[in-house]
């Protein structure tokens, strides 16, 4: 009789599990609807100052300008959520050993800081490249195993530091656009890799809401390659980037590869200026790269920006390629089970200004930009977060203290 029971009890527990399991995916508990990116750095100490209390402390930067009321700005402009990103690189240094547990306590102060003005935060570990003294960026957290296995333990114990946080406050981005994968020889290292920072994270954090993503800059169709099923968890919100098209929202960046340095000036759309205006432009940027461009680039990068502009030079044409994006994530998102609510933008915006070009983006085309972007996020039903606060992209800040121009500040102020 005791075996008979004990096997019953065994058959109605595995029951329970086919039945929890066959329940549709539930809700994140963490939700977001309208955000901003914070910005990283803009002083730029170099790791031979991480080490020095002034330098690094308060973590993130921002703290050191942003003040109370700067945050409550953002509430009142119609915000809800702000994405943090936290730079990984000084978690991973020599230089932070004596002040590693003082990083860890200044980014949940962060955090505390960001929820008492009224907004709910995401912590995004945001890798960039390394370079100058800066010794680990995403390239070497990607290429060497111990590196990446240092960086899966950092995950572990920020999702430890956060843990006790309110999961409705408070949700975690393990990394922020991966690069890995983006190569055409069809490597798939991503769902393995971001298996290992999802179980770091969970194991630390049981309740908080976890951001994932796909590999190769956080694309759209890198998302539609991930399985989400192999990450057994409903507590996820799923996140993609979009910043197309390239040509016009990365106008003058010196660190977006070898053609977009070359190009200013073009509008948004291209049909918001008179057809002979935008030749103007257009032959400006041709003289340019004539002029400046390694010669065996010259014709390749005029062939590109002639492919570019008929990509794009008819609002139809535009549509498409801006639709593209949100269509191939509802589709994934619908063909796995995943609510709208559970898919987020994470990052989009158009520059304002390359540090140290001249050439500013007329304000207007940038605000048109937003709008539009944000009118497409808010008809699928994802949440959105601009990019970002200050800087090249800044919405709110410029540089140098210098305060960005309103237009698409008033956009967001304007949304119902």
């Amino acid at each position: 009789m005791a075996l008979l029971t004990a096997m019953i009890k065994t058959l109605m527990a595995a029951l329970l599990v086919l039945v929890a399991l066959s329940l549709p995916g539930q809700a994140a508990t963490f939700s977001m609807k309208r955000g901003l990116n914070l910005d990283q750095w803009t002083t730029w100490p170099g790791e031979e100052q991480w080490g020095d209390t002034k330098a690094i402390l308060p973590y993130p930067e921002w703290r050191k300008f942003l003040k109370d009321d700067d945050l409550k700005a953002l509430k009142d402009a119609g915000f809800d959520f702000l994405r943090m990103p936290v730079d990984p690189s000084p978690f991973l240094s020599g230089q932070t050993v004596a002040l590693r547990d003082d990083l860890y306590a200044s980014v949940l102060d962060s955090v505390r800081t960001i929820n008492r003005a009224g907004l709910k935060v995401v912590v995004d570990m945001h890798l960039i490249p390394a370079g100058g003294s800066r010794k680990i960026g995403m390239g070497q957290v990607m290429d060497d195993p111990q590196t990446f296995d240092a960086y899966v333990d950092m995950v572990r114990k920020m999702a430890r530091t956060l843990a006790s946080e309110d999961p409705k406050k408070v949700a975690f981005e393990p990394m922020n656009e991966p690069i890995v994968d983006c190569d055409s020889d069809g490597t798939s290292l991503w769902p393995n890799r971001q298996q290992k920072l999802f179980a770091a994270a969970r194991s630390s954090a049981t309740k908080l809401t976890l951001i994932l993503t796909g590999a190769c800059y956080s694309a759209a169709t890198s998302l539609e390659k991930i399985d989400p099923k192999t990450i057994p968890d409903d507590n996820v919100i799923w996140t993609f980037h979009s910043y197309d098209p390239f040509l016009l929202t990365h106008q003058g960046a010196t660190w977006a590869g070898d053609f977009i340095p070359y190009v200013t000036g073009l509008p948004y759309p291209l049909t918001a200026v008179p057809q002979a205006q935008l030749e103007v432009t257009l032959d400006t940027i041709r003289a340019r790269i004539r002029a400046e461009a390694p010669w065996a680039r010259q014709s390749g990068l005029l062939a590109y920006l002639d492919e570019q502009v008929a990509s794009m030079d008819s609002p139809d044409k535009l549509l498409g390629l801006m639709d593209a994006p949100f269509r191939q994530v509802e589709a994934w998102a619908k063909a796995n089970g995943i609510k709208p609510e559970n898919i987020t933008l994470g990052e989009f915006g158009m520059i304002r200004q390359e540090y140290g070009n001249a050439y500013v983006m007329p304000a207007a085309f940038r605000a048109a930009y937003v709008r539009d972007m944000i009118a497409r996020a808010e008809a699928h039903g994802f949440s959105w977060s601009v990019w970002s606060y200050g800087g090249a992209f800044g919405i709110v800040d410029a540089f140098n203290g210098d305060k960005a121009e309103p237009n698409v500040m008033d956009v967001i102020r304007t949304l119902h």
